[in-house]
């Protein structure tokens, strides 16, 4: 199988990337958008009522915690 490719509108400008481990909050802000639908999907959970029947939602303190960690790592980051 192979990998897809990412076109460059797909990526974070770099700009936006020195500006977030910078400290900038509007930087880090668009990083947390772009990673938006990630991390909703990390987030989805499965539940079964008492019928058996799957139910998927959304844990709040999960995407949270991800957010959380995400933050911190991009202030983390050094840039070469």
């Amino acid at each position: 199988m192979k990998a897809k490719s990412r076109t460059e509108e797909q990526l974070l400008p770099y700009e936006t990337i020195e500006a977030a481990t910078n400290g900038d909050i509007t930087a880090i802000n668009s990083v947390l958008a772009h990673f938006e639908g990630y991390i909703a999907t990390l987030a989805t959970r499965t539940l079964y009522d008492e019928h058996s029947c799957p139910c998927r939602y959304l844990d709040p303190e999960l995407k949270c915690r991800l957010e959380t960690k995400l933050i911190v790592r991009v202030l983390k980051f050094k840039l070469v």
